[in-house]
């Protein structure tokens, strides 16, 4: 009975972690693939299969995923009311959501990188930053995949 109750409590904690609405894309899409592509799919709902690479560490409310090329995408989470957890870094994570590409002026990439730097609690620098494009999900849904 014991042994039972250990390998029930092991599936448990192997389970994957859903947040938000349930995920309705059939299949994740490469992240390479979505941003060869933004202006195919700006506005579109998406979904993608990353490794989550930071948390928002003040409320939770996004994530940043990376693909094994480097390539870097923003799931903001916080308009969904989804909160995960801040120690999430390393983890898989498929996350769902509308696919947004802006233009960003080089003071709304300051505003945005402050933001993101108090998020993390790391120190600002203004000087780093520079004008261009932004991608990010709008996230509506996750799953982040069991360690």
């Amino acid at each position: 009975m014991l042994l039972a109750f250990v390998a029930a409590a092991g599936l448990l904690c192997a389970a994957d972690s859903k947040y938000g609405k349930p995920l309705t894309v059939k299949e994740p899409m490469p992240l390479a693939t979505l941003l060869a592509h933004a202006d195919d799919y700006n506005g579109k709902t998406v979904q993608v299969k990353a490794k989550i690479t930071d948390v928002c560490q003040a409320m939770g409310c996004w994530l940043e995923l990376v693909n094994d090329d480097g390539q870097h995408i923003h799931f903001e989470a916080h308009e969904a009311g989804i909160e995960f957890p801040k120690d999430s870094a390393g983890r898989m994570a498929i996350v769902e959501g509308k696919f947004v590409k802006a233009e960003l002026s080089r003071e709304a990439a300051i505003e945005k990188a402050k933001e993101e730097a108090k998020d993390k609690g790391k120190p600002f620098d203004p000087s780093s930053v520079k004008a261009g494009f932004s991608y990010e999900i709008e996230g509506s849904g996750a799953v982040l995949l069991s360690k």
